[in-house]
């Protein structure tokens, strides 16, 4: 179907496209003495296996109490969304669920998952060394973008870029909960419904499943 066949259908119906707006950084804070992780990822987007490497990233909502923060981890395998959290404040605790989320959720084994990768911006929540101490706990690599550099994890920042235009953009959220409600909502159709070019047209949730399948029957 043409650009002009669907401009013509609008109009007919008297249907209005929600356009998109500039989607722009405004949660990273890297102006801070904290040590910084070496680029690992360098733009690597594609992984064989799942739980190789995970990214995060932090967006914000604004409702009439205040912003919402949202933390998420995606495993780049699926581009699923593997573990999340949501808080009034951009302190350091904020990651730091997210991270137990997903490592409680995944439980990779360094056995058989060796050498996990966590890839994020170089923002003082994931340089402290609260969230940084969680990490070795677990065995995980850190690795952080080059400053400024937003294409250095850009498939968070298209997620975030998807939450907003797909959900969030034009909506008007009186408290914090009614923000959270939706954006979990999403997410949850984010990874048990929404289909991906990169991933065959298939949920992340779908394709992992796929893969599971696939590496029983090579095993067996």
């Amino acid at each position: 179907m043409g650009k002009q066949r669907v401009q013509r259908l609008l109009q007919q119906h008297g249907i209005r496209a929600r356009g998109k707006r500039r989607f722009r950084i405004a949660t990273t804070d890297s102006r801070h003495g904290l040590p910084i992780a070496p680029n690992l990822v360098d733009r690597n987007f594609t992984v064989d296996t799942p739980n190789q490497v995970w990214v995060g990233d932090i967006t914000y909502i604004p409702t009439d109490e205040g912003w919402l923060f949202l933390a998420v981890i995606l495993d780049l395998f699926s581009r699923q969304v593997v573990g999340w959290s949501m808080r009034a404040d951009l302190r350091r605790e904020l990651v730091i669920d997210a991270l137990d989320m997903a490592w409680f959720r995944r439980s990779p084994d360094s056995k058989t998952n060796p050498g996990l990768i966590f890839h994020s911006d170089r923002g003082s929540q994931y340089a402290s060394y609260e969230f940084n101490a969680v990490l070795k706990e677990h065995g995980i690599t850190p690795s952080m973008s080059r400053q400024g550099n937003c294409w250095d994890n850009a498939c968070s920042e298209t997620l975030f870029g998807s939450l907003k235009v797909e959900r969030l953009h034009g909506e008007h959220f009186a408290t914090l909960r009614q923000a959270q409600d939706e954006a979990l909502d999403w997410l949850l159709w984010y990874n048990q419904t929404r289909l991906h070019s990169t991933l065959n047209y298939v949920s992340p949730m779908q394709y992992e499943q796929n893969w599971n399948r696939s590496t029983a029957v090579i095993a067996s």
